[in-house]
């Protein structure tokens, strides 16, 4: 059976990390289980669930004598998730195009062209994840997709943190050479494509 309670906080969580990702809490911010149960009308061990999960992803961090705040942003740890994207993302890649279908092969060229038409940053990073995960859905290792998710969710704050004011619509040849190694079955071509475009984050 369905824990109800265990659902509402998965929800409220997902809300949270959305609202820190946007930067609608600062970094160092407290957050109060008290505040956000009442906010999201849920009960106190709910809440408590919930910010527990964001410590779990990495926004949240609990501070002696403050509890529960918002993870702060720094430049060591942009580096090490772009190192970690690196090493999972290009090695998923290269596992998920021999097995994706024609059905997955469309959902990653409708997100690329989301990119691609996205008018604002914020449209343009939900669609760009939604990118990264579409073209690995074929790699059929669930715990891998499941830290890629969560590596490029944290990146998401960073990117929005420091590029969103300046951040202008563009083409990206990285995706669209992604997809044409992909609709062409050349796994590795993708790969290295993937590699290369990772190593341009900041």
């Amino acid at each position: 059976m369905t824990d109800p309670q265990g659902k509402k906080s998965d929800q409220v969580a997902e809300a949270l990390s959305k609202q820190v990702v946007i930067g609608a809490y600062q970094p160092g911010e407290k957050l109060r289980q008290d505040a956000i149960a009442r906010d999201y009308g849920v009960s106190q061990a709910t809440a408590r669930e919930a910010l527990l999960r964001l410590a779990a992803q990495g926004l949240a961090i609990i501070q002696p004598r403050r509890g529960m705040c918002v993870a702060p942003l720094d430049r060591n740890s942009v580096e090490e998730l772009k190192l970690m994207r690196l090493a999972l993302e290009p090695m998923a890649l290269l596992h998920s195009v021999p097995h994706l279908s024609s059905v997955q092969i469309a959902e990653a060229e409708a997100q690329r062209n989301a990119c691609d038409s996205a008018e604002t940053a914020l449209d343009w990073e939900e669609a760009n994840r939604r990118f990264h995960m579409a073209i690995i859905a074929g790699c059929a290792m669930p715990r891998l997709m499941e830290e890629i998710d969560n590596l490029q969710l944290l990146y998401a704050r960073h990117f929005l943190a420091k590029h969103a004011s300046r951040w202008r619509q563009r083409h990206d040849p990285d995706h669209h050479a992604i997809m044409l190694a992909i609709q062409e079955g050349d796994g590795p071509r993708a790969s290295s494509v993937l590699h290369r475009h990772l190593m341009r984050l900041s």
